[in-house]
């Protein structure tokens, strides 16, 4: 057999393919072949070429999606700017860069105990490395009025990562817009005035995204349904 040319280019269409099935089927309820089944004319050899079980394609979205380059470390050095405007900056970069597609996979995926787990302990590391030490400095500035960092800190990561993540608490366009104003009076009140106006423009932009995104994987899950009845 000839080897292969390409192989990041063959790892990067497992991948695509993997997040695909785990968007239309879960994670639990998928299979290799289901993997292979959206390969693009891959083999199974392929995929057992580059991993060894679902799992690890787990574990490679997972890297893509927690351990890549951060804006929280990009903004933390930056001159002229408070704490309040870098973690503001942070968060706004966070959503405007994110891959749309790859967050709505991860947000399907949370239904696996390890993917839950390891979701979790990143936005422990996010919180604690990333987060707290912009508070911190935003207290130190004056730009940012908290009693205690490292609380708020917690809660501010965990109001974004779990309360506000549709896959957890899901509904409609309005129910996700009145729960990021709540989350914005939280805040606010607490001291650390996180939502202003850019920041919630590109929130409504991000959830009507969002909102179509998953729109479109269910229609097109309704059809594959469709057809699997047909045949």
């Amino acid at each position: 057999m000839p080897r292969n040319k390409y192989p990041e280019e063959t790892r990067q269409k497992i991948i695509e393919a993997a997040i695909k099935t785990f968007q239309d089927k879960g994670f639990e309820q998928s299979t290799i072949l289901d993997i292979v089944a959206n390969m693009d004319g891959l083999t199974r050899g392929a995929f057992y070429h580059h991993f060894k079980s679902k799992d690890e394609v787990l574990k490679a979205i997972t890297d893509i999606l927690f351990y890549g380059e951060s804006p929280f470390e990009r903004v933390r050095h930056e001159k002229g700017l408070n704490g309040l405007q870098k973690l503001r900056k942070a968060f706004k970069l966070n959503v405007a860069e994110s891959n749309n597609e790859l967050r709505l996979a991860s947000e399907s995926l949370l239904e696996s105990p390890q993917f839950f787990l390891e979701n979790m302990k990143f936005n422990a590391i996010l919180g604690k490395e990333f987060i707290q030490p912009l508070i911190e400095e935003g207290a130190r500035d004056g730009s940012i009025k908290v009693e205690n960092p490292r609380l708020i800190a917690e809660l501010t990561i965990m109001l974004f990562s779990i309360w506000l993540t549709p896959a957890i608490f899901s509904g409609d366009i309005k129910y996700l817009e009145d729960k990021a104003m709540l989350s914005n009076e939280i805040l606010t009140t607490l001291g650390l005035p996180l939502f202003d106006e850019e920041f919630l423009e590109i929130g409504e932009e991000y959830v009507e995204i969002m909102a179509d995104i998953m729109e479109k994987h269910s229609a097109d899950a309704k059809t594959d349904n469709s057809n699997t009845k047909q045949s």
